[in-house]
């Protein structure tokens, strides 16, 4: 396989994309997934200014302003984090609180969007991008409680969920089929590092332009080399763990199917192991019966098992 010529994301948002020459490049993805126009005026202070070793590949996360004010969490997570979703509600929460000023009214709260770049399984879904936003509805007449016009005039916004957070979640670890859309463009560079053919999406241009591995000094590469085979290495784990734990999850589940797993792979996997268990066990409940010579009938209204099915035991 070919090495990819244009450096991941995680690492450019480490190294490169808070310089104000790159900020297309992040205007770009935002664009792309908000649907609306992205000009970003500058990086603010965030977590992902550490710099640790195991930060460097492990999460790293960014904050950015447009010409509102509106502030934006853009956060990558390379491992696996089961409280993840609250995760984002204290990231969020905690912007909202350190970016209005004391004495202020609660009409100069920002608006916070927190999206989240996530390479493992978060929660059950089958979409590659997922939107969260707050809504109030009535609990008996169903309808959606809505700003007054002196509100949408002053604040400037049409509904109460503007007024809110709001979450992105790309979930991008498995995308590498042929992008068909701006966001699969995005997503498919996000996971692998490159860029697909032909790609159009906002900031794809920008990527192409700013983010060639061979721009990058002998030192930097190097560098960036060692950050790919500790991304391998993570993703190998997790991977690893996941089996492991569905096989080992699905053991036990036929010999006892009670123990709560404490992986989702474990947890898969025991689930499966009950099922198998339960089945198994019918099987013998009908072999007993068959023994003591009970019509096929019987056994089979009492086990749930088909005629077809005894007749096989």
């Amino acid at each position: 396989m070919a090495e990819n010529k244009y450096i991941r994301f995680d690492w450019a948002m480490k190294r490169l994309l808070r310089q104000k020459a790159n900020f297309g490049i992040l205007e770009g993805l935002l664009t792309t997934l908000l649907g609306m126009k992205i000009k970003i005026r500058q990086m603010l202070e965030s977590e992902g200014n550490q710099d640790d070793e195991n930060d460097k590949y492990n999460r790293v996360d960014m904050l950015a302003e447009n010409d509102k004010g509106e502030l934006f969490l853009i956060e990558v997570q390379n491992n696996t984090e089961y409280a993840y979703f609250q995760r984002m509600l204290f990231g969020t929460s905690k912007l909202v609180t350190e970016y209005i000023k004391k004495g202020q009214g609660y009409e100069n709260v920002r608006k916070v969007y927190s999206v989240n770049i996530v390479y493992f399984s978060l929660g059950k879904g089958t979409d590659i991008v997922y939107h969260g936003k707050t809504e109030f509805r009535g609990i008996h007449n169903g309808d959606l409680l809505e700003l007054s016009p002196f509100q949408r005039q002053k604040f400037n916004v049409d509904e109460v969920s503007d007024l809110y957070p709001e979450y992105y979640i790309l979930k991008v670890n498995d995308f590498n089929r042929v992008a068909k859309s701006s966001i699969e463009e995005w997503a498919y560079y996000l996971n692998t590092g490159d860029v697909p053919k032909g790609a159009k999406a906002p900031g794809m241009e920008e990527v192409k332009e700013q983010l060639k591995v061979d721009r990058m000094s002998k030192a930097e590469r190097s560098a960036y080399y060692k950050h790919l085979d500790n991304i391998v290495i993570l993703r190998d784990n997790i991977y690893t763990e996941r089996e492991e734990g569905r096989l080992e999850g699905r053991a036990e589940g036929r010999e006892e199917g009670r123990e709560e797993g404490r992986a989702e792979g474990r947890a898969e996997g025991r689930a499966e192991g009950r099922a198998e268990g339960r089945e198994e066990e019918r099987r013998q409940n009908a072999r007993r019966m068959k023994d003591l010579g009970l019509p096929a009938e019987t056994i089979s209204t009492v086990t749930g098992l088909t005629l077809e099915e005894v007749a096989e035991l």
